[in-house]
């Protein structure tokens, strides 16, 4: 018998009337605020117009849940479709089930299309959103909590959580019988706040740019999501026995380190400007988005024209310039 561990909450929606309060949904909610803030922070250092932000933001939750939800349905179609399944199901998102890598593939797709219509830097956005992604996700966990849903392998650790025979009903037999789980979903939270930090603390110690800040933080969650994702019992695909996040997870992790490498050798520091230039009456801009060169050196200022006329200063001389220098 356990003596010690973390209750879940006896329901995880309240009622308004006729209108349903989602726990899950409030997490969601509170993450991405976190998010916006601290993102409208970090983008006002680098220089750039916080009310972008919010822009840009739009974009990037509502493709990134669209995102989310559609490699949640793909990568776990058997919860949808087959016999005695619902596939209405797959759009009743309030019930929980998100994929983390299609809400950030998308909402990096939605993040663009923002910085594109209000010409910003891509890579500098990418950056500054790259802790703000990491907090909202660690609070955004909570909502699996509320919901008793992807826990761990049973454990009869203090911090056990202890699941409710209704939500023990698809686990395999030979989890039936145990009551207490790793509660995986704090676990990721925890390590989650982690990685925002270790952003944080690496872009300010080494200026972080050019998208770096971003890779760091897929790196640190993708390292945590590995062994975290092995401890679940949920259902899942696998790949030569292994869970499709952990492959997935090794991928990203591999991408993300050539990356940091490859763009930390070729543009070393951070972007002069997180913005491009106004456009010219014609519509062109002499910075624009397609002009790689424009003030996007890794923080080295253009080396000066040398004058076309040499002046030749003799020292000690009185007089002055003695000659000069034919071009």
């Amino acid at each position: 018998m356990t003596l010690a561990y973390i209750p879940s909450p006896s329901q995880g929606v309240w009622h308004l009337g006729p209108l349903p309060i989602r726990a899950y949904a409030l997490c969601i909610i509170a993450g991405i605020l976190v998010a916006v803030w601290l993102t409208t922070r970090r983008w006002r250092e680098r220089g750039g117009n916080p009310d972008h932000v919010w822009d840009v933001a739009a974009w990037a939750i509502v493709l990134g849940i669209l995102g989310g939800r559609i490699y949640h349905v793909l990568t776990d179609p058997e919860l949808y479709f087959g016999a005695g399944r619902h596939p209405v199901e797959a759009f009743y998102i309030w019930r929980g089930g998100l994929g983390i890598w299609g809400a950030i593939a998308l909402g990096a797709l939605g993040a663009y299309i923002g910085c594109r219509r209000h010409r910003l830097r891509f890579a500098a956005m990418a950056d500054a959103l790259a802790p703000a992604v990491a907090l909202a996700q660690a609070i955004g966990r909570w909502g699996n909590w509320f919901n008793q849903e992807l826990y761990g392998k049973p454990t009869t650790l203090p911090w056990g959580l202890k699941i409710d025979p209704a939500h023990r009903t698809s686990l395999p037999e030979k989890y039936q019988q145990y009551s207490t789980f790793h509660p995986t979903y704090l676990y990721e939270s925890i390590w989650d706040v982690g990685v925002a930090l270790v952003v944080l603390w690496a872009d300010r110690r080494f200026k972080l740019g050019h998208g770096r800040a971003f890779a760091v933080y897929v790196m640190a969650y993708t390292a945590g999501r590995g062994w975290i994702e092995y401890l679940r019992i949920d259902t899942a695909n696998h790949i030569f026995g292994v869970r499709l996040n952990v492959w997935t997870s090794v991928v990203l992790f591999v991408a993300a380190a050539v990356y940091f490498v490859v763009v930390g050798r070729r543009t070393p520091g951070r972007e002069l400007e997180v913005e491009y230039g106004p456009r010219d009456t014609d519509g062109s801009s002499a910075a624009g988005p397609d002009d790689l060169s424009a003030t996007d050196d890794g923080g080295e200022e253009p080396a000066a024209v040398a004058d076309p006329v040499a002046v030749d200063e003799r020292p000690g001389d009185p007089s002055g310039p003695s000659r000069i220098a034919p071009p």
